[in-house]
């Protein structure tokens, strides 16, 4: 497993299913990998967010493990679902009750919310509607999509680990997706944020806890 994930947390997730992580079998035809938000923002040196980003997207070597990850699922038949955060124009929350965020970050038709260089999409990938907070199935048609798709499994990756990558891990699994969260492939905005999501919050939100390496074994 990842070097995030310790002991306590791979105990925990033992005691929760019974058995080995990467005793589970994925079948391409069902499961999706869902990559929530890689953008330039967040991603790219220049980006408003990356400069927090950057101790743990180093730490994981996250953003190769990303690109790893995509390729690998493509090659094996994977579906790549693309898990967008809303683009935000001037006055798009004005009249809203309880707004939250600052509008800075994430300005529509800017380099910023571009896909990384290494994270383009790829012919047979699929995008979904922009998320405007952290759950990117809640007012989007991410649900929608993966049952037209006929997909039951979801495995998320991207940013922020215990921001939205979290939140649509929780919504995946009261939908009652199989979720497996990948301890890697995603970063935060420092290393208190990354251990506690990883080794506290993961093993317990999730049916499977995997590196990148170690889901990609399963699916070649």
């Amino acid at each position: 497993m990842s070097k995030l994930l310790s002991p306590f947390a791979l105990c925990l997730l033992c005691m929760s299913f019974g058995i080995n992580a990467q005793d589970y079998a994925y079948d391409p035809e069902r499961t999706a990998i869902l990559l929530v938000d890689p953008y330039n923002e967040f991603l790219s040196e220049g980006g408003l967010l990356y400069p927090l980003s950057k101790e743990t997207l180093d730490a994981n070597d996250a953003i190769e493990n990303m690109k790893n990850l995509v390729t690998a699922a493509r090659e094996a038949g994977v579906k790549v679902i693309y898990v967008p955060h809303h683009h935000s124009e001037e006055g798009d929350t004005d009249g809203w009750k309880f707004a939250r965020g600052t509008g800075r970050v994430f300005r529509a038709g800017t380099w910023a919310v571009e896909y990384h260089p290494d994270l383009q999409m790829q012919a047979g990938d699929i995008e979904a509607r922009q998320h405007w907070q952290s759950s990117g199935f809640a007012n989007t048609d991410l649900d929608f999509l993966l049952k037209q798709n006929g997909l039951d499994h979801v495995v998320l990756a991207g940013m922020r680990a215990n921001t939205c990558i979290e939140s649509t891990a929780r919504y995946a699994v009261e939908l009652g997706y199989h979720t497996t969260m990948l301890t890697d492939a995603v970063g935060a905005f420092n290393m208190r944020e990354m251990e506690a999501a990883v080794e506290i919050d993961y093993p317990v939100i999730s049916h499977n806890v995997l590196s990148t390496d170690e889901f990609i074994e399963l699916i070649d």
